[in-house]
C-alpha cells in the first residue's frame, strides 16, 4: 500500500517518537473516547476528548463494565482517573 500523505512518516521509530513526546495539545486529542449512539446523534461526532466531570464507561480492562466520573485527566502520564476505581496497592 502506498503511503497516503507526504508529510507524515511511515517509519515506526519515527511515529512512536512523535507519539511519545507528543506535546499537551495534540495528547488531548490522542485521549478521546468514543460516544454512545445517543451521544452520537446529539453531538453530530462519533468521538470526542474527554474532559473533567465526563461520564464514562470502561470497556477494557480489569474494570470492564464500570462506570464513573472523570475527576482528573493526566495528560502527561497518559492517564485519566476515574471516581471510585483504583487499584490497591499489595502492601
Amino acid at each position: 500500500m502506498a503511503k497516503v500523505s507526504t508529510s507524515v512518516s511511515s517509519s515506526r521509530r519515527k511515529s512512536r517518537k512523535a507519539h511519545f513526546t507528543a506535546p499537551s495539545s495534540v495528547r488531548r486529542k490522542i485521549l478521546s473516547a468514543s460516544l454512545s449512539k445517543e451521544l452520537r446523534e446529539k453531538y453530530h461526532a462519533r468521538s470526542l476528548p474527554i474532559r473533567k466531570d465526563d461520564e464514562i464507561q470502561i470497556v477494557r480492562g480489569t474494570y470492564k463494565g464500570r462506570e464513573g466520573k472523570v475527576t482528573e485527566v493526566y495528560r502527561r502520564k497518559w492517564v485519566i482517573h476515574v471516581d471510585k476505581i483504583s487499584k490497591d496497592k499489595p502492601n
